[in-house]
Formats: C-alpha cells, sequence, structure tokens
C-alpha cells in the first residue's frame, strides 16, 4: 500500500480585495479577515454602478425612439427619459369632421412611443446594472443611490 501524499495546508485568513470597477454583478462581495462582507469594497461598488447608471442615463436623454399608428397617419419621437420631442400628423388624417379620431390617433402615438422610450431604457439600464435586481430602486429613471450611501 502507498503513503498518501501529504496535503499543503490551505492559506487561511488572506482575503482578494476586488477593485469596484473589476466587481461586477454575480460576483462574491470582498471579505475581510475574519469572513464579514468588506463594507468599503461593497461601497465602492455600489458607487460605481451609481456612476455608471448616472452615465446611461445621460446617454438615454440622446436616444429616440419613434412610433407611427394609424397607417403613418401621426409619428411621435420620444427620447428614452421619455420626454416627447415632435409630433408629426399627416395632413390627411386632418378631417374637421371627426376630430376624436386624431386625438385618438395623437394619444395611441404617445402611449406607444413612451413604451418604447421605456422598454429601452430598461435595457440599457439592465446592461449597467447586469440584471441586478433594485428592488424598485430601477423602476424609475432618476435613479439615486446617494441616499443609501450617505451623502
Amino acid at each position: 500500500m502507498a503513503k498518501p501524499k501529504p496535503r499543503k495546508p490551505k492559506p487561511r485568513g488572506s482575503a482578494q480585495r476586488r477593485s469596484a470597477a473589476g466587481a461586477g454583478a454575480g460576483q462574491q462581495q470582498p471579505k475581510t479577515k475574519g469572513g464579514m462582507p468588506d463594507m468599503q469594497g461593497m461601497l465602492a461598488q455600489v458607487q460605481q454602478m451609481q456612476a455608471d447608471m448616472a452615465a446611461a442615463q445621460e446617454a438615454l436623454g440622446d436616444e429616440t425612439v419613434e412610433a407611427t399608428v394609424g397607417g403613418g397617419m401621426v409619428k411621435v419621437v420620444a427620447t428614452c427619459n421619455q420626454e416627447i420631442v415632435s409630433v408629426g400628423i399627416d395632413p390627411e388624417a386632418v378631417d374637421p369632421e371627426d376630430v376624436d379620431m386624431l386625438q385618438d390617433l395623437v394619444v395611441a402615438g404617445v402611449n406607444e412611443a413612451l413604451r418604447l422610450a421605456k422598454e429601452t431604457a430598461e435595457e440599457r439600464m439592465g446592461s449597467v446594472t447586469g440584471g441586478l435586481d433594485l428592488g424598485g430602486l430601477g423602476s424609475g429613471l432618476g435613479v439615486d443611490l446617494g441616499g443609501l450611501m450617505g451623502s
């Protein structure tokens, strides 16, 4: 019978720190010697995510979506910050005898443009947070994590 080889002892108490920029969603949080979470490291990660989210939100203000309804009779352009930029109405859609239809088309166009803007914004912000569920914090585009960090 062969003798078992001696095993090298595993180092204890040495924690590997990750920088906030290198730590993404799904990675383990930095630990201190006692195995407790490294609060400074986690705070740095949250601050980096907040900065990334602010940059993404700013970029969303420059990105637009376009919705058309009524076979192209009404076209609405909105930013991904859900602001209406323009409403275009085909002259053929203007019927003084049927103003209700035109109003309905405008409402439908605005609602569709805002839906597209929200959907696009959620996709962009989801890429920043790595799909992290912020429990409603990310549901509005005016996310501010400053209160969580005491700033």
